[in-house]
C-alpha cells in the first residue's frame, strides 16, 4: 500500500548531470533512484534523484546538482 512520505529529491540542470549522479551513487552503493521531477518542483531537468525516507546522502561528494528539496510524495 502506498503512503505519503517525506523524502529528499535532488534536482539537476540537465539530463547529463542526472545520469552521471546516478552512476556515481550506484558505484558507491548509495541508496536512491532516478524519478521524474515532481510537478511541485521547478527544475532545469525532468529527472531527479529520490533519496529514500530515513536515508542520508553525502550529495556534495557525489557530483553536480541543482538543488535539494524536501517534499512529500506517494511511495
Amino acid at each position: 500500500m502506498r503512503t505519503r512520505q517525506k523524502v529528499c529529491v535532488v534536482t539537476f540542470s540537465d539530463t547529463h548531470e542526472a545520469i552521471a549522479f546516478e552512476e556515481r551513487c550506484h558505484a558507491r552503493g548509495f541508496p536512491g533512484r532516478i524519478i521524474p521531477t515532481p510537478q511541485s518542483i521547478s527544475a532545469g531537468c525532468g529527472l531527479a534523484w529520490l533519496i529514500p525516507p530515513g536515508e542520508t546522502l553525502p550529495v556534495k561528494d557525489v557530483g553536480a546538482y541543482e538543488a535539494i528539496h524536501e517534499v512529500t510524495l506517494w511511495l
